[in-house]
C-alpha cells in the first residue's frame, strides 16, 4: 500500500511502517501546504494526518485510492467525516493514550497561573526582580478547598478530578450526560448547572469536544458570569473560547487570569495581544507532547492505518 503523511512520526513507527507499505513523507513547512498535500495524497491508499492539516472534500476528492485516514489526534474536527464515509473511508484517531499526559498539563498550568510562576520567571529574566518580596507583595493562590469546575467529564475531565483531590480541592462539573452515582463519589465530584458551575468556580478547567454547538460558548457573556478571582484553563481546543472576548476579559481584570495550550488560530502570531498580559500563561499545544504518550500515539496510528486500509474498523474509528 502507499501511505502519505503529512509530517513525521517518531522514527520507530516510521520504520514499522516502511516494512509493510511504501512511505511518503513530508518533511518541510508545517503545516503542509495545500499544493503539496493535494500532490502527496493524489496516489495514496492510506493517510496520516495531525490536527492541523484540512482534510476537507477537495483533498478527499484528489484521493482515488484512499481506504484509511488516520489522525494523530483525539480531535477529528479538521476532517470532513460525512464526506470520508461516503467514500466508504475508515478514519481512525487516538483517544485514551493522551488523556494522563494533557491532564497533567492542565493541572500545571492550574498550578503556573495560581501561583504566578512564569509571571516570576519573566521578572527574573527582565532584571526586575530588585528586591525581596515582602509579605504582601507578589502573592498567588492556594488551591486547598477551591473549587475546580471542569467543563465536559469525558477521559481528560476524570484524570483531571482525581489530581484535584490530592490537592484537597472540590470538584464540580458539567456534562451533557449526567455520570453515575458511583463515578462522582469514586470521584469525590459533583454535578453542577452550567450557570452553576461558571459562577461559583474559583477555576474552570474546558474539556469539551469542539463541535459547531461548542464553537465560541466562552464568550465575554461568560466571563460577566465567572467570579472577578476565577481563572479559565484551556487544553481542549481553540475555537471553543472567544479568543478576543477573553483578551479583553484580561486586560480588564474582569477574571483573575488564564491558562492556555490551545488557540484560536495557530502558531499564535507573534505580538498577539495575549502575549502582552501579565496574568496569562501561554504553552504552544502540547497537551499530549510526553514521549510516552507520542510514541503510544504512533503505535495505535499504526494499528488503526493497517485495520482501515484492509477494510476494517481501526481500534479507535470515528463513526
Amino acid at each position: 500500500m502507499k501511505i502519505f503523511l503529512t509530517g513525521k512520526l517518531p522514527d520507530f513507527a516510521l520504520k514499522e511502517l516502511r516494512k509493510m507499505h511504501i512511505v511518503n513523507v513530508h518533511t518541510g513547512k508545517i503545516p503542509i501546504s495545500r499544493a503539496k498535500l493535494l500532490s502527496g495524497i493524489c496516489n495514496a491508499d492510506g493517510l496520516v494526518c495531525f490536527p492541523f492539516d484540512s482534510i476537507d472534500q477537495d483533498v478527499i476528492d484528489s484521493a482515488i485510492h484512499l481506504k484509511a485516514i488516520c489522525t494523530f489526534s483525539v480531535g477529528f474536527d479538521h476532517i470532513d467525516v460525512k464526506y470520508a464515509k461516503s467514500k466508504n473511508i475508515q478514519i481512525g484517531y487516538t483517544p485514551d493514550v493522551l488523556t494522563e499526559a494533557t491532564a497533567d498539563l492542565a493541572f500545571s498550568l492550574i498550578l503556573d497561573v495560581t501561583r504566578r510562576v512564569t509571571e516570576s520567571d519573566r521578572i527574573i529574566r527582565a532584571g526586575k526582580w530588585t528586591k525581596p518580596y515582602g509579605a504582601v507583595e507578589f502573592v498567588g493562590t492556594g488551591l486547598q478547598s477551591k473549587t475546580l469546575g471542569i467543563l465536559g467529564m469525558g477521559r481528560i475531565g476524570q484524570a483531571l478530578a482525581k489530581r484535584a483531590a490530592v490537592f484537597g480541592m472540590k470538584t464540580s462539573y458539567y456534562n451533557r450526560h449526567r455520570l453515575s452515582n458511583n463515578v462522582e463519589k469514586s470521584l469525590g465530584v459533583k454535578y453542577s448547572s452550567l450557570s452553576g458551575l461558571i459562577s461559583k468556580s474559583d477555576i474552570i478547567s474546558v474539556h469539551v469536544p469542539y463541535t459547531k454547538d461548542t464553537h465560541g460558548m466562552i464568550n465575554a457573556a461568560f466571563f460577566k458570569k465567572m467570579k472577578k478571582t476565577a481563572i479559565l484553563i484551556n487544553t481542549a481546543r481553540g475555537k471553543i473560547v472567544n479568543q478576543r472576548d477573553l483578551t479583553i476579559s484580561l486586560k480588564r481584570n474582569q477574571i483573575g487570569g488564564a491558562g492556555l495550550d490551545v488557540f484560536e488560530s495557530e502558531p499564535l502570531q507573534k505580538g498577539d495581544p495575549l502575549t502582552k498580559l501579565n496574568n496569562v500563561v501561554l504553552s504552544a499545544h502540547i497537551g499530549s507532547s510526553t514521549v510516552q504518550t507520542r510514541d503510544e500515539m504512533a503505535r495505535l496510528t499504526i494499528k488503526n492505518l493497517n485495520l482501515g486500509m484492509a477494510g476494517k474498523k481501526p481500534v479507535h474509528s470515528v463513526e
